[in-house]
């Protein structure tokens, strides 16, 4: 399968009424909890397995470990949202989206891919890879902002949402753009232990609390796929 024909899956964080952001920014206190399922969730690479023999799914996991990589796809505004430090994106490969050439790009290293769009980015990820500038691709993930979620929800191979929901209504002035409830958007909420097989870890069956002193956050994992 090309690269640029991957299944691509949104993941997104909102409150009940979908909002993201608020001035380039998180509306809710820093979520700790939910900031380390992301990192997980992002970094973990599939490995086939379900071949029917133990020893063959352990020598595939032994082989493939460092051969594939995830790749993180976000727009400017995203990825100058991320502290300097933690930027790029840990063992993921970044692809940046943006109008602006790179040179208009402050700071970015030569190992970010920066592209006009979301299938220009991954045909530039496949050339690196084929010239070995680049590991090959585990899955693909869409992590923001707005304009970019709505680009991706416009391509045939968005095939998976991991949300996570905040129980809480905050000020907002960026919203998703889909209201995955409704059942005319075409998004079905799949079972906790389907959740849990995307991600390949267990997930709570509650919600979880973070937060601050001032200002605890329920919230919970979800996974919405089209049928």
């Amino acid at each position: 399968m090309s690269i640029k024909q991957l299944p691509l899956t949104l993941i997104v964080a909102a409150t009940p009424k979908n909002g993201i952001g608020k001035n380039g920014a998180l509306p809710w206190p820093m979520l700790k909890k939910e900031m380390a399922y992301f990192a997980r969730v992002t970094k973990r690479v599939p490995i086939p397995a379900n071949t029917g023999s133990v020893q063959s799914d352990a020598w595939k996991q032994t082989n493939l470990e460092g051969t594939r990589r995830n790749v993180v796809i976000m727009g400017r505004k995203t990825w100058e949202s991320i502290p300097p430090k933690f930027r790029p994106l840990k063992d993921r490969t970044n692809i940046v989206i943006s109008t602006q050439d790179r040179a208009m790009l402050d700071g970015l290293p030569e190992e970010v891919l920066v592209a006009s769009d979301i299938i220009s980015g991954l045909e530039a990820l496949e050339q690196r890879v084929r010239d070995g500038g680049a590991l090959s691709v585990g899955r693909a993930f869409v992590i923001g902002g707005s304009s970019i979620y709505r680009a991706a929800m416009d391509l045939p191979q968005t095939k998976s949402i991991l949300m996570t929901r905040i129980n809480k209504d905050y000020e907002c002035d960026t919203f998703f753009s889909v209201d995955l409830e409704d059942s005319r958007a075409g998004w079905q909420l799949r079972t906790r232990e389907e959740l849990q097989d995307y991600v390949d870890e267990e997930v709570s069956e509650e919600p979880l609390m973070d937060g601050n002193d001032a200002d605890q956050v329920s919230f919970q994992f979800q996974l919405y796929q089209r049928p």
